[in-house]
């Protein structure tokens, strides 16, 4: 199907300025052109970054902003040129709804990297309208940024991995520490961390998780079968550890210093920061030097990368560990999150909830 000539509302939750509260908001949907697929919103994923964006802790919010960016939906119509989907299919949306086509990163099939890359929400369509998330009735997006969810995967299960699980996933794979038989930590146990843990496990590695307090050890070892659970503050136990690890995926959204876990890795390891900060990190240069460690960076994942990871967790048996909720309770559930009171994510039932028309 084409453009239609009459445009669509939904309503979805949005925050009206930085305080973060997310209320009922009525909007007007983009028209659905020819490479564009129109998705009813089943669920949604509640991510750190959400509370960044709502509460302009980037100083780069423009309001009013319906967040979300781990959605699950069915297919409700297709544009002219959608060959990839079919009305009634089961289909994620992450972090990214556009970008340039035309960069290296675009033309190397990782587009997460382009410069000229469009959010899910918080950002403006190439149409000019702004874009929506996923706390909300539906969406319209662009075919190259919806995948398919694999068969029998539930889509409160499939939600989280669309960000947690693609952000431990990628870097593994482009870094080289997919193969089975390295050691590897887990620093930070929420929504990415408890991911890493799992997919890691699965990749035959030995996994650590370093926390900052002994509270997660029991999740750490007896629910999610990490190998090793360190607490950063045991100096004795840091010492043991010192030169063991190929990688660290650092998954902490929260200022921290870095020398601490820079010890931990073996020469030629790495530290692989995923989580958004937005004060500076430090460190002090002989600590990498006298290893030559690596510290880097990795950003959620390409769509070939998202499509991969649903498959390798399908075929692994992985899912997620979360805690579904209505749309009503999503202030509560941001508060919670803030407090870390959540093992390990909460997932928005949309559909399930009634949103007021």
């Amino acid at each position: 199907m084409g453009s239609l000539e009459v445009e669509r509302e939904t309503t979805g939750w949005a925050a009206r300025d930085p305080s973060g509260v997310l209320s009922p908001y009525t909007y007007t949907l983009r028209n659905t052109g020819p490479e564009d697929v129109f998705i009813k919103v089943i669920c949604c994923g509640i991510c750190h970054t959400d509370i960044h964006q709502i509460k302009n802790d980037l100083g780069m919010s423009n309001y009013p902003m319906v967040p979300g960016h781990e959605v699950v939906g069915e297919v409700v119509e297709v544009g002219s040129n959608v060959g990839k989907f079919t009305v009634g299919d089961t289909v994620g949306v992450g972090c990214i709804v556009g970008c340039c086509g035309n960069c290296r990163p675009c033309k190397s099939d990782v587009e997460q990297y382009c410069n000229k890359k469009i959010w899910s929400y918080n950002d403006v369509y190439t149409d000019g309208k702004p874009t929506q998330g996923g706390f909300a009735g539906s969406m319209v997006v662009d075919q190259k940024f919806v995948v398919k969810i694999p068969e029998g995967m539930s889509p409160e299960q499939a939600a989280p991995l669309l960000c947690a699980g693609v952000t431990v996933y990628s870097p593994l794979k482009h870094f080289g520490l997919s193969e089975s038989g390295l050691r590897g930590g887990i620093l930070g146990l929420g929504g990415v961390g408890h991911m890493g843990v799992k997919i890691a496990k699965s990749m035959g590695h030995h996994v650590t998780v370093i926390s900052s307090s002994d509270k997660k050890r029991v999740e750490a070892l007896d629910h999610l079968s990490a190998d090793d659970y360190l607490v950063s503050s045991d100096a004795t136990r840091m010492q043991e550890l010192a030169d063991s690890l190929d990688y660290i995926i650092d998954t902490v959204p929260v200022f921290h210093p870095l020398e601490p876990y820079l010890s931990l890795l073996k020469l030629d390891g790495k530290l692989i920061l995923t989580g958004v900060i937005n004060t500076p990190l430090q460190f002090l240069s002989p600590v990498v030097m006298l290893g030559r460690k690596t510290i880097t960076g990795s950003f959620i994942g390409s769509m070939k990368e998202t499509e991969d990871m649903l498959e390798f967790c399908k075929e692994k048996d992985l899912t997620s560990m979360i805690e579904v909720v209505n749309m009503d309770y999503i202030n509560t559930a941001f508060e919670r999150l803030e407090k870390n009171d959540v093992r390990y994510r909460f997932v928005v039932d949309v559909a399930g909830s009634k949103l007021p028309q």
